[in-house]
């Protein structure tokens, strides 16, 4: 197994065996084939009432075609943004032993990891990311927080606090949308958990045998990500088949509904497939704010309309939700293998017989 950061490898020409994916598993679109078909909405006039059930009424239509839209005009000062992109870009381009400083093996919660590979991927992540436990505040572990750059720990403390309560707008507007008080989807998270990753995605020598994130979900309540104008973050409402490539908006954030979300919600907005994919001549950068419920909040619909049933069979916690989550990825990546390795029989035995024919002949 490779043991090289990804920012060491994008420097070599040919693409490493370990993040070579399955044919049915790579890119189907170019990271820069943008599609405009995610809604762009401006939050101006949220917190106001001649304007608020409009704006609202834009996010919920947004929730329940494609679960994923952009927001802009969302208050987030830009100097903070720009800073904090800044200050990420700074940390990424340290040596690799500066970086490898915050190592995250050994089951360490939060700092720098040099790709990812879940237990039955069939290839590793194209990316780099480091990961800081936001919230709860008396949860942060500072040993975890990167030193370097000056000032990143302090800024990252600023975005995270901002983000939150952008977060916060998000789901007062789902609780809306069910009838509910605006605090009914926060206060079923029990206590909210944030944690914020900075995606870094080299250049690739060869972007069409990888992804720099695998597909999936969220598990969570709501996601919020910050992308620059390279390109490559890319979602699909229909299991797969077509893929589009959000286009990057100046100074937007793209907001996409997790699974417990959905769950609250009794299926009625939905939760995006979402994956990234990267290129050879640009690097990219993204940075995701994920609202989780505590492990304890239970997943169950707040609200069932009368003649509805119920999305989950049965009541569980968010920690035994996440728990099935990750066996689902398993099963399905165990899945996939076996189908792959009865491909390559079926085709080793066709090979074989084709020979024993012509040797015949």
């Amino acid at each position: 197994m490779c043991s090289k950061t990804v920012s060491s490898l994008s420097k070599e020409k040919t693409m490493n065996s370990d993040f070579v994916r399955d044919e049915d598993e790579r890119p189907k679109v170019a990271y820069n084939q943008f599609s405009n078909d995610i809604p762009v909405i401006s939050l101006a006039g949220l917190d106001l009432d001649g304007s608020r059930l409009e704006i609202c009424s834009k996010i919920v239509k947004a929730f329940e075609d494609w679960g994923i839209f952009q927001v802009v005009d969302h208050g987030i000062d830009s100097a903070l943004i720009s800073e904090m992109t800044r200050l990420s870009r700074v940390f990424f381009a340290l040596p690799d032993e500066e970086k490898l400083r915050y190592d995250t093996t050994g089951g360490k919660r939060g700092g720098f990891t040099n790709s990812t590979h879940l237990q039955g991927d069939s290839a590793k992540d194209w990316r780099e990311f480091v990961t800081y436990l936001t919230y709860p505040i008396n949860a942060r572990d500072y040993s975890r927080w990167p030193d370097k750059p000056d000032g990143w720990r302090s800024i990252t403390e600023a975005y995270s606090e901002k983000m939150m309560a952008l977060s916060c707008k998000l789901l007062e507007v789902l609780s809306e949308a069910m009838g509910l008080e605006k605090e009914a989807v926060a206060k079923a998270c029990v206590d909210l958990e944030q944690k914020v990753i900075v995606n870094y995605y080299p250049t690739c020598p060869e972007p069409g045998l990888t992804l720099g994130c695998r597909r999936h979900s969220d598990p969570g309540a709501i996601t919020i990500l910050l992308q620059d104008q390279v390109g490559g973050l890319q979602a699909t409402r229909d299991g797969g088949k077509t893929w589009i490539t959000v286009e990057p908006v100046e100074g937007a954030f793209v907001v996409n509904l997790g699974d417990y979300g959905h769950y609250l919600c009794n299926g009625r907005f939905k939760t995006a497939d979402h994956q990234a994919v990267v290129n050879s001549t640009s690097t990219r950068m993204s940075i995701v704010t994920f609202l989780y419920p505590a492990p304890s909040a239970l997943v169950y619909p707040l609200k069932i309309k009368e003649g509805e049933k119920a999305v989950v069979e049965e009541t569980i916690t968010f920690a035994e939700m996440y728990k099935r989550h990750m066996s689902r990825h398993v099963e399905g990546a165990s899945q996939r293998i076996l189908a792959k390795e009865k491909r390559l029989q079926e085709k080793a035995t066709m090979d074989m017989q084709s020979k024993n024919a012509d040797i015949k002949m």
